[in-house]
């Protein structure tokens, strides 16, 4: 008996370990902590941008519903002014206020105009003024010189475009556009006559343009177009611009702290962005083809991080779920928050980095740490001051106490009078230490004569490993012999089968004809001559003998082929014992074999036993270079297959019996050797036992031939395998069998 001291004193080990269990609990306060503290700044974090996102984009969108009020306005009071009579002659009042030019045009007449106070007008150079247009510029300017002044407060200008060319436009901050625009100057290519077109508008309402930087008035704008049809016909189209410097520079400065806003359309057209200024507005900036595009030309794009970012918020926006506000942006940790601006549809999108929701979750959790790191550091101090004078020095002592017993003194002096736990341990451990005493005595006792028994034994075990091993070798030696029975029983059936042949063939020469031509030649060979030319008898005696020397050399061919057999059959009897002999030494070297030739000669081995069972043989052998094997092996497992399918087929008609051999390659390192027959089949419960040593359906058989076969095709590296459909749908056996041809052996 031994025992090992300590590796730490108690009192450390203890306190280290509580220290650990109370560190555990703190951190998981911590952690608590923080995803409680976090849970609750995200929802807060979510109703801030709920009610952010919704303050914001009613305000912002107020200007452009209130542009739609206007075009509501401005529509009505054209289509009345369409529909009035005029009270005067429109021919006279037109040239009263207006003057064709030398180059062209027709503009109001300068001497006359005030651009602040009344519209301006603009027929472009090749506009044909008929009355219809006359009719139609009039109503127009009388619409926008009453509303124009009006409704300058909310928008920069009001403007009627005819889609025949002729603009008229109230817009103080440019008084003299009409005046100084040049002759060709052609409205209606702009966006904001072109959304109006019946093509572009089909179902006729109010549409926005994109936002854009104006070259005239050099101030960042959006234009919003109703277009005014009658009769099917596109009479005019009534626009207004809206100035967004002030809108987008509130967009950029109000957000909420560490965010930024962005506002961009359905199709992907950006409108604000932190880094986009107004006069950025003067190209095209399209999400979507920012990828397209190089950076020096959309620097304020970034890197492609960062282009890749905008397409994600564009994503995440376009594919939002119906009725939400506010969405997660996991890949790039970031909240977004959703509006709209009704009138234009623009897109109002807030980015709220999460990492301002969880820095301060963060910083409450240090908090929790600091203040648990703390608290446990002094729960650790005064717990070692207990544990060292309450439980460590007395557990000292039971520390050399098992010293003492371990080196074999059991006289050990312990405190005993304590009346806690360690007074009872003390009187424990001295109760211990006299039984342990008394032990140490009873086993080395027991020792003693348990080494005497042990000797006992071991003469006792090596008796009987003799007789395992004797009985084993008997046993080794009777399957080999049981295997070698079998399958020169099966050559010796074919042996007695061709000697039978032979003893026929030799019992059906007609050698007695011999004899009878031979008296009859004696009897007249006095005149041999006449007898065979002349005589009936005699006439017959030349062709009978010619007849009689053929049957007499096919006999004996056919003799001397059936003798070949017994020849070959008594040779691979030999081959047979040499290979159940091998079976107990070392493996038979591999050669080169030609495998069709080997099926044809386990055919031959049982070709008597094929004939006489009336079996039809078909062969379906695939040309294959030589192969190492070991030929033996193979040809005994062929050979008890052929045998055993023509077995099977004796309850076959005899027309019907077929026998088909099959050779071919399985892959590019395996070649199969078919033997299938049409005879009585398999049952398939039967197929996982027919391998199995003694197992047999035959009534003279012993239940070895396959058994020994699928060894044998073990040890040749391959398998031997079993197929039946049913009784009575025959059965195929595969032999399974590496495949490399003998020049890559070698």
């Amino acid at each position: 008996m031994s025992f090992s001291p300590p590796r730490a004193p108690l009192a450390r080990s203890t306190l280290i370990h509580m220290g650990a269990r109370i560190g555990v609990i703190v951190a998981l306060t911590t952690l608590f902590s923080y995803l409680h503290i976090l849970n609750t700044q995200r929802g807060e974090a979510r109703v801030r941008l709920e009610r952010y996102i919704s303050e914001h984009s009613q305000r912002e969108q107020a200007i452009f519903l209130l542009a739609e009020d206007n075009q509501a306005i401005l529509k009505s009071a054209l289509v009345e002014r369409l529909s009035a009579r005029p009270s005067e002659d429109v021919d006279a009042r037109f040239d009263r206020l207006f003057v064709s030019l030398p180059d062209g045009t027709v503009r109001n007449r300068a001497e006359r105009f005030d651009g602040t106070r009344e519209p301006g007008v603009l027929v472009p150079q090749g506009v044909q003024l008929n009355a219809d247009l006359r009719r139609r510029i009039l109503a127009a300017y009388d619409v926008v010189a009453q509303f124009g002044p009006a409704f300058h407060t909310r928008v920069t200008n009001t403007y009627i475009t005819l889609p025949e060319g002729p603009l008229i436009i109230y817009w103080p901050e440019q008084p003299t556009i009409s005046l100084t625009s040049k002759p060709d100057f052609w409205s209606p290519q702009y966006e904001f006559f072109k959304v109006s077109r019946p093509e572009n508008n089909p179902e006729r309402k109010t549409a926005w343009t994109g936002a854009y930087f104006d070259p005239i008035s050099q101030e960042a704008m959006v234009s919003v177009s109703t277009p005014l049809d009658q009769e099917q016909r596109h009479l005019a189209t009534i626009s207004q611009d809206v100035l967004l410097a002030e809108m987008l520079d509130r967009i950029q400065k109000d957000t909420m702290p560490g965010a930024y806003n962005l506002v961009f359309r359905d199709d992907g057209l950006l409108i604000a962005h932190p880094k986009l200024t107004a006069n950025d507005l003067k190209g095209d900036h399209n999400i979507l083809d920012l990828a397209k595009r190089p950076e020096e030309e959309t620097p304020w794009a970034g890197s492609e991080k960062q282009r890749a970012h905008l397409r994600d918020i564009f994503e995440q926006v376009r594919n939002r779920p119906p009725g939400e506000s506010v969405v997660e942006l996991p890949e790039h940790k970031e909240f977004l928050a959703m509006g709209q601006f009704r009138g234009p549809n623009w897109n109002f999108v807030t980015i709220f980095p999460e990492r301002l929701v969880t820095k301060p979750a963060a910083q409450a959790a240090r908090y929790v740490l600091l203040l648990g790191s703390l608290s446990l550091l002094l729960e650790l101090v005064m717990m070692h001051w207990v544990l060292k004078q309450q439980i460590a020095l007395p557990l000292q002592s039971f520390t050399h106490a098992t010293d003492r017993v371990a080196s074999g003194d059991f006289n050990v002096e312990l405190d005993t009078t304590r009346q806690d736990e360690l007074g009872q341990l003390a009187r424990a451990f001295r109760l211990m230490a006299d039984k342990v005493q008394r032990r140490e005595e009873e086993l080395r006792q027991t020792n003693e004569s348990l080494e005497q028994r042990v000797e006992e034994r071991t003469h006792e075990l090596r008796d009987i490993h003799h007789q395992l091993v004797q009985t084993a070798r008997r046993a080794g030696m009777a399957e080999i012999a049981t295997n070698v029975l079998h399958n020169v029983g099966n050559v010796l059936t074919s042996v007695y089968t061709s000697a039978q042949l032979a003893k026929e063939r030799m019992g059906d020469m007609r050698l007695d004809h011999v004899g009878r031509v031979a008296s009859l030649l004696q009897e007249n060979q006095g005149d041999l001559t006449t007898f065979l030319t002349q005589d009936e008898r005699g006439r017959h005696v030349l062709p009978f003998l010619g007849k009689l020397g053929q049957n007499l050399v096919d006999d004996r061919e056919e003799i001397v082929s059936l003798l070949d057999d017994v020849g070959r059959y008594t040779e691979h009897i030999g081959d047979i014992v040499k290979v159940q002999q091998n079976f107990a030494r070392t493996p038979r070297v591999h050669e080169p074999v030609q495998l069709a030739e080997l099926v044809e000669d386990a055919l031959r081995i049982n070709s008597a036993g094929l004939a006489r069972h009336q079996v039809t043989v078909e062969r379906n052998l695939e040309p294959l270079p030589p192969v190492p094997t070991d030929k033996h092996k193979t040809l005994m497992i062929l050979v008890n297959l052929v045998s055993n399918a023509q077995y099977a087929l004796d309850g076959v008609a005899p027309d019907k019996r077929r026998l088909t051999v099959r050779l071919k390659r399985a892959g590019a390192d395996r070649v199969h050797i078919e033997v299938h027959d049409n005879g009585k089949g398999i049952e398939p419960e039967m197929l996982t036992r027919i391998f199995q040593y003694g197992f047999t359906t035959r009534e003279d058989g012993h239940g070895f031939g396959l058994h020994s076969s699928a060894l044998a095709a073990q040890e040749l590296g391959g398998a031997l395998t079993a197929h039946s459909d049913g009784p009575g749908r025959g059965a195929t056996f595969t032999l399974a069998m590496p495949y490399f041809a003998a020049q890559e052996a070698a």
